[in-house]
């Protein structure tokens, strides 16, 4: 035969000793300050804690940018730039290099370039970054910028 709660076969409340009730409401005070201690509230900035420089991606530089040139193959922008963070499977000619940087407990920075191929050849590149006077894109840069000479009528 099954017992049923509050029958002969199960206790109730006041047949547990008063230590059992001590430690029940104990248990569940120390989870309501577990729970509470989930809130949104702002979490208080305690001095001398060190918080650490958080860098993700791809380091990309102005040297590197520099380095690369029309044409280059992909294993060759691979030599220089590294693997790149993010491949698009449906656009294998873009290949996107992305560098996020926090330093510690300060606003997060980003960089990003994106290099687009033809033919397995590098064509152009877009981003955060400019061709430096050194770099080989930069008389083409330089040439896109400048009007024609047909346009100064």
């Amino acid at each position: 035969m099954m017992n049923l709660p509050g029958k002969s076969g199960s206790k109730s409340l006041r047949n547990q000793s008063p230590t059992r009730i001590a430690g029940q409401k104990l248990v569940a005070a120390i989870c309501l300050l577990v729970l509470g201690a989930c809130s949104s509230l702002p979490v208080p900035q305690f001095p001398g804690v060190y918080k650490i420089d958080i860098a993700q991606g791809n380091i990309i530089t102005q040297e590197m940018i520099d380095q690369l040139e029309p044409g280059m193959t992909r294993r060759q922008v691979i030599y220089v730039m590294g693997t790149p963070l993010v491949r698009d499977p449906y656009n294998q000619d873009r290949w996107d290099y992305i560098f996020n940087y926090q330093p510690g407990g300060g606003e997060r920075g980003q960089e990003r370039i994106s290099l687009n191929f033809e033919n397995d050849a590098l064509v152009s590149f877009e981003g955060d970054f400019e061709p430096g006077e050194d770099a080989a894109w930069y008389s083409i840069s330089q040439d896109s910028n400048e009007p024609s000479s047909s346009d100064a009528s």
